[in-house]
This record gives C-alpha cells, sequence and structure tokens, in this order.
C-alpha cells in the first residue's frame, strides 16, 4: 500500500470584509473570501483553474491603507486588513472598465456581462460609434473550434491553459502591441499548421466566447443554440484508462459539446482531444 502525503493543516487568517469578520484559510484570495461569503464580486480574466493575472481589473476592491484598488482575484487575504467591495470608488472602477471593454469587444456571449454593465450603470455607447474595434471575421479554419477575436478582452487564460500552467503545447500568445495586441498562433498562421493539438483547453477557460465549439458557432448562426434547453450529464471518457471526467451538454437529444468539471482530481477541467471533440460516435454519425 502506497503512503499519501499529507500537509499539515492551514491556519485560519481573520480580516473585516465590509464591516463584517471574516475568516479564510491561509493563502485564500479576497475573491475566495467574498465567494466564501456570498458577495457578488464580478470578474471576467478569473479561472479558478489557472493563476490569475488580474488583467480585466473588473473585481477592484477598495483595501483600507492602499494607495490603489486592488484585484481581489490575486490579493492574498491578511491578517486585519480591512476590505470594502461596494463603495464609490470601486463601482466607479468596475463602471469604466465595463464600459472600455464592452466598446472595444462584443460582449454578447459573455456570461452575465449584459447583467454587470445594467448593474453598475456602464454605457459602452457614450464613445460613439467610431470606438475602436477589431472588426475581425471569426476564424473558421478547421472543424473543431473557431476563433473569434471580436470577443477576445485579451485575459490571457487562452494562453496559459495552452501554455506552462497546463498543456505545454505553446501554439498560441499575444501578438501585436497596444491596441493591435491579439491572441494568435505563431506566424498568426492558420491553426492547422501550427502547433495545436486540439485540445480544446483554452476554449475550457475562455470567458467571453472568443473561442467556442465549432457546433456552438454554428448553432448560434443557425439561431438553434438554446442553453436553457440543454442538459448536463457528467461522466467518464471512455477511450483510455486514465479515468477523465467529461460533461456531456445536450440538446434535442443531440451531444452539442463536451466540458469537463473543474473540481476533477483527475483533469482539474482539461481533456485532450479524444475527450472534448471525440463524441460523434455516440450519435452514429458519419
Amino acid at each position: 500500500m502506497s503512503a499519501l502525503p499529507l500537509a499539515p493543516p492551514r491556519r485560519l487568517v481573520a480580516f473585516t470584509l465590509d464591516g463584517a469578520e471574516v475568516r479564510v484559510c491561509e493563502g485564500a484570495t479576497i475573491l475566495d473570501a467574498c465567494r466564501d461569503a456570498g458577495k457578488d464580486v464580478p470578474t471576467l480574466c478569473h479561472g479558478d483553474t489557472l493563476t490569475p493575472r488580474s488583467t480585466c481589473r473588473v473585481c477592484v476592491v477598495e483595501v483600507e491603507g492602499a494607495r490603489t484598488l486592488v484585484p481581489a482575484c490575486s490579493r492574498t487575504a491578511e491578517a486585519g486588513m480591512e476590505v470594502h467591495t461596494d463603495t464609490e470608488r470601486a463601482r466607479h472602477s468596475r463602471k469604466i472598465v465595463l464600459e472600455l471593454l464592452a466598446s472595444s469587444a462584443d460582449l454578447s456571449t459573455t456570461p452575465r456581462a449584459a447583467e454587470w454593465i445594467e448593474e453598475y450603470g456602464a454605457r459602452p455607447d457614450r464613445f460613439g460609434p467610431d470606438a475602436a474595434r477589431l472588426d475581425e471575421e471569426p476564424k473558421i479554419d478547421n472543424d473543431l473550434y473557431v476563433r473569434d477575436y471580436d470577443k477576445c478582452v485579451l485575459c490571457h487564460q487562452c494562453v496559459d491553459a495552452c501554455g506552462d500552467q497546463w498543456q505545454n503545447t505553446f501554439a498560441i500568445s499575444v501578438a501585436g502591441r497596444g491596441f493591435g495586441a491579439r491572441i494568435a498562433a505563431e506566424h498568426d498562421a492558420p491553426l492547422p499548421d501550427s502547433a495545436c493539438v486540439y485540445c480544446g483547453n483554452c476554449i475550457e477557460v475562455c470567458p467571453t466566447g472568443a473561442l467556442s465549439f465549432r457546433s456552438e458557432f454554428d448553432m448560434r448562426a443557425a439561431g438553434t443554440w438554446d442553453e436553457s434547453a440543454q442538459t448536463e450529464t457528467t461522466t467518464v471518457c471512455a477511450y483510455c484508462g486514465v479515468g477523465c471526467g467529461v460533461t456531456l451538454h445536450v440538446q434535442d437529444n443531440e451531444i452539442v459539446k463536451v466540458t469537463s468539471p473543474h473540481d476533477s482530481p483527475v483533469t482539474h477541467g482539461n481533456l485532450c482531444i479524444k475527450g472534448r471533440f471525440g463524441y460523434q460516435h455516440v450519435q452514429n454519425r458519419g
């Protein structure tokens, strides 16, 4: 029998969150504490399987004694700190960030984006019709997934998932500078000519729909995509003996896409090309 290494228990850290004392495990972030306390702090670039980059700044909160607002997703909770999540300063910052993002990118498929824009009174249209946008057609160069960079907010989650945090393929990175910065395969080549192994882990972490299954993209274009009519069934991938967990998204008795549970101890949300895209045999498709 193999011995399992046991880590020592982490001590609790106490601090004040919106006037109430809270306790979290040492190393937890302010965002972790907010979610434990049931506080709805908006996030875009945060992924629960990746190290936070703090790029979108939608989750900023106010910490007494700090000169600037701090990103809740990456700021570690410290004993004795006093945190305020709903101050006028924090709300104004979130409003401006949402206005800038929504004026330069298409957030129509970003979960809860419309809700947050309304909640914070953001007006992306105030920048006028000449607001700088990418205005690029979706890249449809393979049968598995689509890249629609008009929806990209440069959160870098796909880069991290493809890079040293998960897949270690390094097929995609940030190209260009300033407003010309964008996510691209090496030399901006078509995806089939890149190092991409089609694991789809970049799709799993994309928060805006800039990366989507080809099946989802086609169904949205046809007006048949309906998440409210979909069921989700989590099972085990049958291709090999690793035991990866897969969640089948089914609409009209057909699998429309496959994701993976982020809390799976085996995959942590990651799959290979067979697990994520190889479901056609279940439906006897040619």
